[in-house]
């Protein structure tokens, strides 16, 4: 059944749980997340996730879509009006949106890549990428370019953080986003015929050279030291950027991007 109350409190202790989801370790426990703002509330009340709570400011409720509310009473979601001040203890932003929802974090295992793969699948890879707008940027391109899904290794900022969230713009509520030992499941992926590629300035072929149309998992390795080691060994082609000009090298989510989106011509979606 719908509730629709006012906190006005920080001491409340709704307000407390919600507090808790600010860190990962209060993440960790509660098994939920926050998002925030009126788009990505909107995207995930248009996927099949379930959204526990929302949560908005009641002195800017008129800000809202009035098919937001609507949409959630509809669907038996809970409904909490706050003050303004309750509204930004719960939020990570110096400036909040009106609004916040409360969600279970997601429920992708890495098995469910595998199994998605057939087909000419392609899943993208993190292995330690420590940014949170990098993650976002990333998941936000393979989603752009119809990837099969995400796989985050050990050693990769929380999904969960919200600056990540922020970064997906909402993307995360589009694909299936897994996290796994790689050193597992790489191997797996590799036994059912898909190539391991990674990038690599020692890379011997050029990214437009590279068969795409194959199925593939594409592996980002951290900002500072790429790919790790252990993960690299497990590559079946390691791959390169050509770049005309002098830098040295791209950031990771625009280099992981420019794979992405080569891969997806390559596949006939070029229009």
């Amino acid at each position: 059944m719908v509730q629709e109350t006012v906190i006005t409190s920080v001491h409340n202790s709704r307000v407390k749980t919600w507090t808790q989801l600010l860190e990962k370790k209060g993440r960790d426990k509660l098994g939920q997340f926050v998002i925030e703002g009126i788009h990505l509330v909107q995207e995930a009340l248009a996927s099949s996730l379930p959204v526990e709570t929302i949560v908005f400011a009641e002195e800017r409720a008129h800000m809202l879509p009035s098919a937001l509310l609507d949409q959630a009473h509809a669907a038996g979601i809970e409904c909490v009006a706050v003050t303004e001040t309750v509204l930004a203890k719960c939020t990570d932003t110096q400036t909040p949106q009106p609004v916040f929802a409360v969600l279970p974090k997601l429920a992708w295992e890495s098995g469910q890549l595998l199994n998605a793969q057939a087909g000419a699948g392609l899943v993208v890879v993190v292995d330690g990428i420590q940014d949170p707008g990098n993650l976002g940027t990333i998941i936000r391109s393979a989603d752009a370019v119809g990837a099969t899904g995400v796989l985050l290794g050990r050693g990769t900022v929380d999904l969960y953080n919200p600056k990540t969230v922020r970064s997906t713009m909402g993307s995360l509520f589009h694909l299936p986003i897994a996290q796994g030992n790689l050193l597992e499941v790489l191997p797996q992926a590799a036994e059912q015929g898909a190539a391991i590629v990674t990038t690599s300035l020692q890379g011997s072929t050029s990214c437009y050279d590279f068969d795409f149309t194959q199925t593939v998992w594409f592996v980002i390795g951290n900002e500072g030291q790429g790919v790790s080691a252990a993960v690299a060994d497990l590559a079946t082609q390691h791959i390169l950027i050509p770049m005309r000009g002098q830098a040295e090298s791209l950031n990771a989510a625009m280099a992981a991007t420019v794979v992405l989106f080569e891969a997806m011509r390559q596949r006939g979606f070029n229009k």
